[in-house]
């Protein structure tokens, strides 16, 4: 048994007439061509005086409000006196950042700068007539101990009379000494930090009992473990005085 063959046929769809959309491609070619008119009229730093238009969905122009109220003033409007007085607030408020910088750079380096206890410290002073000749003088500066001999004559020519090339830091005695009578070195051991002590040692100088270091008459490392000489630290003859730092 065979089946009949069905037609289909397209039925009509409703939609909109020729006329209507004739209408909606006019209103929307008179939008388009009214929007450069609007926004043209802008001014820079004022709001356009051309109200806002508003369409709704269904194309229909919605009238704006009575916006006169809002409106600037163009008039009593000056650009370059606007210009100056803008100018002027930046240049203000430069100054008063560089006057508040500059006070915090002050106040850090004040408070960084030493006190005055540790400002008094940093300078030491010892009469020359306190120390006899032949003898030492131990005080202290900066939380170390300095030593200062005044040495007779023999040991200044003793210390003159040594064979540098003999030193393991070769350093002459005129080169650390100011004065051929006054010795001055910090009494710290260059091997780890120890004091030596005194008119002890092979050389008639400074011994370090902690791992035998010896050092001559002029502070020069002559035996043991220690790589430097006793380091000389600044100061200077005034007068009578010996003035350290």
């Amino acid at each position: 048994m065979q089946r009949a063959a069905t037609a289909f046929v397209p039925l009509p769809v409703a939609g909109p007439s020729a006329a209507a959309l004739r209408a909606a491609a006019a209103s929307a070619a008179s939008i388009t061509a009214a929007a450069p008119t609007i926004f043209s009229s802008q001014r820079r730093l004022y709001a356009s005086k051309a109200p806002a238009t508003r369409i709704d969905a269904g194309g229909n122009v919605i009238a704006p409000h009575d916006q006169s109220n809002y409106l600037v003033n163009l008039s009593k409007y000056d650009e370059y006196e606007s210009k100056n007085f803008a100018y002027f607030m930046i240049g203000a408020f430069g100054v008063v950042q560089a006057v508040a910088l500059k006070n915090i750079v002050t106040d850090l380096v004040g408070t960084l700068s030493a006190s005055a206890d540790v400002l008094a410290l940093a300078k030491v002073e010892i009469g020359k007539d306190s120390i006899p000749e032949g003898k030492n003088a131990v005080i202290k500066w900066r939380g170390k101990p300095v030593f200062i001999r005044h040495r007779t004559a023999e040991e200044i020519a003793e210390a003159g009379s040594v064979n540098i090339s003999e030193l393991r830091h070769k350093e002459e005695d005129s080169v650390r000494v100011k004065e051929p009578e006054w010795l001055v070195m910090l009494g710290v051991c260059t091997h780890l930090g120890c004091v030596p002590i005194g008119e002890a040692g092979d050389f008639n100088g400074w011994f370090c009992p902690c791992h035998g270091s010896h050092y001559d008459i002029s502070g020069r490392i002559r035996k043991g473990p220690a790589p430097l000489n006793l380091e000389i630290p600044p100061y200077e003859h005034v007068d009578d005085k010996i003035v350290i730092g």
